[in-house]
């Protein structure tokens, strides 16, 4: 399968984005931005055109033909993920409920740390039951920045460059 690769420059640092002829396979936080391909598949050009309208603050939702590689327990998490509303929070024991999985609190957790497409699948929305926030990838900085972003807190910034 030929893949793609593509760069953002975020107000959080540069994110390297995956992708298929029709699929976003990845998308995570790096240190620096590569070259990437020369010629973009339209689901990264999309990609690109979905995160700056999300870091404008105009996109609440992505419309994106997304295909993370994981476990069938995995993407039973990732999907639930997805459903969590733009500027809410939910918790690892919740997600763990609606799965009738009450037990399965950890797993659900391993599960979200192992999200191969951040933001889009919006792992960062999930915090410990006590409030506080849990593990991040991207780094808890990222995951408090994003919640923040998304409640309003934080105003989007005015120098966003695809």
């Amino acid at each position: 399968m030929q893949t793609y690769k593509a760069y953002f420059k975020s107000p959080l640092g540069p994110i390297e984005i995956i992708g298929s002829p029709d699929s976003i396979l990845a998308l995570e936080f790096v240190e620096e931005m590569l070259p990437g391909n020369g010629e973009l598949a339209f689901c990264l050009r999309e990609c690109l055109k979905q995160l700056d309208e999300y870091f404008q603050g105009v996109r609440r939702e992505f419309f994106l033909n997304l295909q993370p590689a994981g476990t069938d327990f995995q993407k039973s998490v990732w999907r639930q993920l997805e459903k969590i509303p733009y500027g809410k929070t939910t918790s690892y024991g919740a997600i763990a409920d609606i799965l009738a999985k009450p037990n399965a609190c950890r797993a659900v957790g391993s599960a979200n740390g192992k999200n191969p497409i951040a933001i889009l699948i919006p792992c960062h929305r999930v915090i410990g039951r006590d409030g506080n926030l849990t593990g991040y990838g991207g780094g808890l900085w990222r995951k408090r920045w994003l919640i923040g972003f998304e409640k309003g807190e934080i105003q989007p910034p005015s120098d966003i460059i695809a």
